[in-house]
């Protein structure tokens, strides 16, 4: 299993927009991958409700992980993604 930890980097946390951007992400990888707190049950990450229903803020830290071929660049591009500010103008 990889795994790796991330600090929420969007200024508004992960509502509506950064969490669909997230969740669409997840979505394009072949692998299960979960979200969720440290210590609490994590969540399926293709999961807009389950995403939103974390309330994470900025500067959260939160818990990405996977499991099987493709789990290591998964987590990694995923957690890229959430460390950056989806609210910024591209």
């Amino acid at each position: 299993m990889h795994q790796r930890t991330v600090v929420v980097g969007s200024r508004s946390g992960l509502h509506a927009r950064p969490a669909s951007l997230f969740v669409k992400a997840a979505a394009q990888h072949p692998v299960k991958v979960t979200i969720g707190r440290d210590g609490q049950s994590a969540v399926d990450a293709r999961s807009l409700l389950s995403v939103l229903a974390l309330g994470a803020q900025h500067g959260d830290s939160l818990v990405l992980a996977a499991e099987g071929e493709g789990a290591e660049n998964a987590v990694e591009e995923l957690a890229a993604l959430l460390a950056r500010d989806l609210d910024a103008t591209p």
